[in-house]
């Protein structure tokens, strides 16, 4: 029994670990591609906030500090009926920078989402129609969150990979800024998840029907945005920016994820009281559903604790003389070095504590208490997020 467990749990994670490693490789860096002169097209960027006093500022620094021609971008910020300076942030820069705009939002209709809404607001006022503006709607939209930090060139180099590329939506995905003991500890682990569990290969084929993306960047061809109905068409979904990629992808486009490291960054919570809400409000629809979301919970806590219980449990039985088990042993303790050499990079990565890599079972253990709480919520039909209760 020993040996038949310990082969299985290396057999496991080594297939996991492969599996990771070809996920990472599949999500590659933007290209040092650059966009000739004089053909830079029109850009309009979407920030959509609702009380993000604390981010707004070195958002919008980020954004015109951008090294896209300034006639050809513009930034509106949305604000989200917030209960903050939010829109006091946004109005005094915008009046020092001519680029940007603020706007509040019109009161959230019954069955919206409130940054579906503040998405498409934003969206319909910068794309108005040109007889009536008097002035062509941009060739390109970027829906921007206000956490998100960026650098000088990320638009240059978006734009000019979407037109060599031929996309329809180019996402994102935004290296991870980690402070709190709680950010630290789940995120990566969320991270390590997701790498385990998503086929990236599949939904990142032109050919395919799924897709992936993060809101917290996308840029989107404003022709294929009005096609599929813009952020309308997906104002229920609480995980909109994966339903507008699908719907996007469904509809024959072009949509691409692509790692964002060095060119733009984000710290999406502060904290259990930001952290445990914001994964539980979609956690189940990102797994799935309700059945996927418990049993990826449930094998994600059993091979954690498995890595460290399984060496203990040979080496205790091989120190009272089973010749079995002292075999057991040698793939036992490859198989939890490689998980605990993981996690340990992935702390590496994300400049914490190495410490933090020892804690993964633990991490995994909140996590499927997080996951019980949003199959909760989603059976309750009521979802809690920043003031507002979704049905």
């Amino acid at each position: 029994m020993e040996l038949v467990l310990s082969f299985s749990l290396l057999t496991v994670v080594a297939w996991l670990i492969f599996r990771a490693v070809n996920q990472r490789d599949l999500l590659q860096p933007l290209a040092q591609r650059r966009l000739p002169i004089g053909a830079h097209p029109d850009v309009a960027v979407v920030v959509p906030a609702r009380d993000e006093e604390a981010n707004l500022a070195r958002c919008l620094e980020g954004l015109v500090g951008q090294d896209y021609p300034t006639g050809r971008l513009q930034i509106l910020v949305v604000d989200d009926h917030s209960a903050d300076a939010t829109l006091s942030i946004a109005r005094s820069l915008a009046a020092s920078h001519p680029q940007i705009k603020a706007m509040r939002s019109p009161p959230l209709p019954p069955g919206w989402i409130g940054k579906s809404h503040a998405c498409w607001i934003g969206a319909r006022a910068l794309t108005a129609d040109a007889s009536i503006e008097h002035v062509e709607s941009p060739e390109w939209l970027c829906f921007l969150d206000a956490d998100v930090r960026t650098a000088p060139g990320l638009l240059t180099r978006a734009v000019a990979t979407a037109t060599a590329e031929r996309l329809d939506l180019l996402s994102l995905a935004p290296s991870q800024e980690l402070g709190s003991f709680a950010e630290r500890l789940i995120i990566p682990c969320g991270l390590y998840l997701l790498a385990f569990c998503r086929d990236l290969r599949d939904v990142q084929s032109r050919h395919g029907k799924e897709a992936t993306a993060t809101g917290q960047f996308l840029l989107v061809r404003t022709a294929a945005y009005r096609a599929v109905g813009g952020h309308a068409a997906v104002h229920q979904d609480i995980c909109e920016d994966l339903a507008l990629a699908r719907l996007l992808k469904q509809a024959g486009r072009n949509v691409v994820l692509r790692d964002g490291k060095g060119l733009i960054s984000a710290r999406m919570y502060t904290g259990w009281r930001t952290l445990w809400p914001g994964f539980t409000k979609n956690l189940t629809e990102m797994f799935g559903g309700p059945t996927s979301t418990l049993a990826i919970a449930f094998a994600a806590v059993l091979l954690a604790w498995a890595v460290w219980l399984v060496p203990l449990a040979d080496g205790l039985s091989c120190g009272r003389g089973s010749d079995l088990a002292c075999v057991a042993l040698a793939p036992a303790l490859i198989a939890a070095a490689a998980m605990i050499g993981l996690h340990i990079a992935g702390a590496v990565h994300f400049r914490i504590p190495l410490w933090y890599g020892l804690l993964f079972p633990f991490a995994y253990a909140v996590g499927a208490a997080m996951a019980i709480d949003s199959i909760r919520r989603r059976v309750r039909g009521r979802i809690d997020w920043k003031g507002r209760t979704y049905r």
